[in-house]
C-alpha cells in the first residue's frame, strides 16, 4: 500500500478491559493500532499487548479525561493519517472502507468529522446520528486542547461525512443513569477549568439546561427513543446545570 494512504488508529486507555476487546478487533484492519494508556490497573494492557497493539504510556497523574494524553498519543502514531477512537466505541466496516476510499481521492481534507450512534439504557439511539466527532486527520501539526469535550486543532481544511448507511462509529458506555451521572459530575470539574473566564450569572441555570435539552430531544430525535430518550435529554440538560452552577460555585468561592 502508498505510505501517504496508511492509516493508524489510535485508542486511550485507563482501565478500559470492559469494551476493549471488541474495540481492537473491531480496528484489526488498519494499518497501525497504538493503545496509549494512562497506567491502568486491570487487565487493559494485556489485552492490547496480546491483539499486537504499540502500546505507549503516559502518567496518570491527576488526569480525570483522555485529553491531556491525545497529542502525545497521535504523535506516537507512524503514518500519516491517524483514527483516534475512544476505549468504548466500536469502528464499523462501512467506516473504515469509506476512510480509506476517502484518502485515496483527490482533494480529500486534512481532517473528518465522524458521526457518532449513541445508546442509552440499552436502547441504541433511533434519532439522526448528528453526534459528529473530528476523529480522523494527517498527524503532523494536529494538536489537542488537553481540556474535556474538546476537538483538535488540525493544520489543513476540515469536513463532515456526510450521512451514509453504516458509516460512523457506534458508543458503547455511558450505557446506564449511574455512568452518565458519574462521568458528568467528573467531566464538569475538568470543564471549570476550561471555562474559567465564563460569568454565567443565575439565568444561565435556566436557558443552558433547557436549550441543551431541546437540542437533544427535539432536534436530535431524542424523542424517537421512547421514555430513555427523554431521560437521557434530560440528563443532557442537567449536565449544562450542574456546570454553570459549579462555574458560579468557583467564582463566588475566590472572593
Amino acid at each position: 500500500m502508498n505510505e501517504e494512504n496508511r492509516i493508524s488508529v489510535v485508542i486511550n486507555t485507563y482501565n478500559a478491559a470492559k469494551f476493549l476487546e471488541q474495540v481492537i478487533e473491531a480496528v484489526e484492519g488498519f494499518d497501525e493500532i497504538v493503545v496509549c494508556d494512562m497506567e491502568s490497573t486491570d487487565s487493559t494492557l494485556d489485552i492490547a499487548r496480546r491483539h499486537g497493539c504499540k502500546v505507549v504510556t503516559f502518567p496518570k497523574g491527576n488526569h480525570v479525561c483522555a485529553e491531556p494524553a491525545r497529542t502525545f498519543a497521535i504523535r506516537s502514531a507512524s503514518n500519516k493519517w491517524v483514527l483516534v477512537v475512544d476505549a468504548d466505541e466500536i469502528v464499523t466496516p462501512e467506516l473504515r472502507t469509506y476512510l480509506y476510499r476517502r484518502i485515496s481521492e483527490p482533494g480529500c481534507p486534512q481532517g473528518l468529522y465522524i458521526p457518532r450512534r449513541n445508546r442509552f439504557m440499552n436502547v441504541l439511539n433511533k434519532g439522526r446520528v448528528g453526534d459528529h466527532q473530528l476523529r480522523f486527520f494527517i498527524r503532523e501539526g494536529t494538536e489537542w486542547p488537553p481540556y474535556v469535550h474538546t476537538f483538535p486543532t488540525v493544520r489543513g481544511r476540515v469536513e463532515t461525512i456526510p450521512p451514509l448507511p453504516g458509516v460512523m462509529l457506534i458508543h458503547l458506555a455511558e450505557n446506564t443513569i449511574s455512568e452518565v451521572v458519574e462521568k458528568g459530575n467528573r467531566y464538569t470539574d475538568g470543564e471549570v477549568v476550561k471555562r474559567a473566564g465564563k460569568h454565567y450569572g443565575a439565568g444561565a441555570l435556566l436557558w443552558r439546561p433547557a436549550w441543551r435539552f431541546f437540542k437533544s430531544y427535539v432536534m436530535g430525535g431524542g424523542w424517537r427513543n421512547g421514555v430513555p430518550g427523554f431521560i437521557n435529554s434530560m440528563l443532557d440538560g442537567y449536565y449544562q446545570f450542574l456546570l454553570v452552577a459549579k462555574i458560579i460555585e468557583k467564582r463566588l468561592g475566590s472572593k
